[in-house]
């Protein structure tokens, strides 16, 4: 199931950019709240903008128009957005432009969204970003431009931890670990470098062939054993190759997609791998498995995919590409189990356990059905009219 976000929505303004999920989690409801935010470029008499739009799960749905905008500039084109990271809490967004990062408070009222634009100085003059990130815990936050420059900062102080003008000669891709220990980026030469957060070094280089170019990374968020996932390309050939973070070996490699790679994505509970092509298709894979569970072909037909983002509650991704905009497509895998589902069972089995207790103890003739204490039958005494025992003490000891 497919529906289009991108041309439809929100208020006639240009394409979609880049779009990414906002979870937002009330203490007054019993769910989380989801929302979908848009970097969506200029067009005539409209100018570039950041968007909020209100999603329904069960219909698959984005709302037609926006239920909050900010304008991103007056048209020009260092104001166009290029990519979006949206704290975990819900309650802040970053949009790269070409002249640099703006900086959106998030406000959710009850029948009102606002979005406000927030003085951030670091990032408003680093120019044009590839890559944008936001640590699990919301306590760092990272960025990768296309001079190769990164910088990562403590959040919300925004304390440097670490400013590398030389990282790369140009950022491809970028992902933090599950635990904020460590950051993965790739170059658009090739190469792949870990670095660790808290001391603001680089760690280790990841080995390649000369023959080999490292593209997409993303680390595994199942919180099981940690692994590093990335698209390596030899020639026309394209692999998923498995790193054990421990060591930094390869442990295994698959083709998958089969074809050249443009993004790679990972669910928010580690299950399932997102991979788009230069084509327009992307498909989404059972971590565990390591096997396609869907395929969308042509849902950015001819175009390449530029981001999937998995939605925080639901199997269902957002994709977008520079031709087509924004797609909202329904995974077709197999349902999760829901929290009140998990207890219906649990519940089912306690009480077929207490039903088969009480079967076994109403029939069986068992130590447990005996009379105790003065419930006991008298022993019946032989015709020799003996005189009968002084009872025991009846306590254990």
């Amino acid at each position: 199931m497919t529906s289009g976000g991108g041309e439809a929505s929100a208020g006639g303004g240009g394409k979609v950019a880049c779009a990414a999920w906002i979870r937002r989690r009330d203490e007054k409801a019993a769910a989380a709240r989801v929302f979908a935010a848009y970097g969506r470029a200029g067009a005539a008499g409209s100018p570039p903008a950041v968007e909020v739009l209100g999603f329904d799960s069960k219909e698959c749905y984005l709302s037609p128009e926006p239920l909050a905008r900010a304008v991103l500039g007056e048209g020009g084109p260092g104001d166009a957005p290029r990519g979006i990271a949206v704290h975990p809490a819900g309650d802040e967004l970053v949009c790269a432009t070409a002249k640099g990062c703006r900086l959106f408070k998030l406000i959710f009222e009850e029948f009102v969204v606002r979005i406000i634009p927030r003085d951030a100085p670091p990032l408003e003059s680093v120019g044009p970003q590839k890559c944008l990130a936001f640590s699990t815990d919301g306590a760092k936050f990272a960025i990768g431009g296309e001079d190769g420059h990164l910088r990562i900062f403590h959040w919300p102080s925004m304390n440097v931890l670490l400013d590398e003008p030389k990282a790369h000669k140009s950022f491809r891709d970028m992902d933090i670990s599950l635990d904020s220990e460590f950051l993965v980026s790739t170059s658009t030469d090739g190469s792949a470098r870990i670095w660790k957060i808290d001391e603001g070094a680089p760690l280790v280089n990841l080995t390649r062939s000369s023959d080999e170019k490292i593209k997409c990374c993303r680390f595994s968020r199942d919180g099981m054993k940690p692994f590093l996932f990335c698209t390596v390309a030899k020639g026309s050939k394209v692999v998923t190759v498995v790193w054990n973070i421990s060591d930094w070996k390869r442990i295994g490699y698959k083709r998958l997609l089969g074809k050249p790679i443009s993004t790679l994505s990972v669910s928010l509970d580690g299950k399932y791998l997102a991979l788009g092509s230069h084509d327009g298709d992307f498909c989404a894979v059972d971590v565990k498995k390591m096997e396609v569970s869907h395929w969308s072909k042509k849902a950015h037909l001819g175009s390449p995919v530029t981001s999937i983002e998995f939605c925080p509650t639901e199997r269902i991704v957002l994709s977008t590409s520079n031709q087509w905009g924004a797609e909202l497509t329904k995974l077709n895998v197999p349902a999760d189990w829901k929290e009140w589902q998990v207890w219906l069972v649990l519940v089912a089995l306690f009480l077929a356990s207490a039903v088969l207790f009480y079967m076994f103890y109403e029939r069986s003739d068992s130590f447990w059905n005996f009379p105790m204490g003065r419930n006991q039958p008298a022993k019946p005494w032989s015709v020799l009219k003996e005189s009968p025992p002084v009872p025991e003490d009846q306590t254990p000891w």
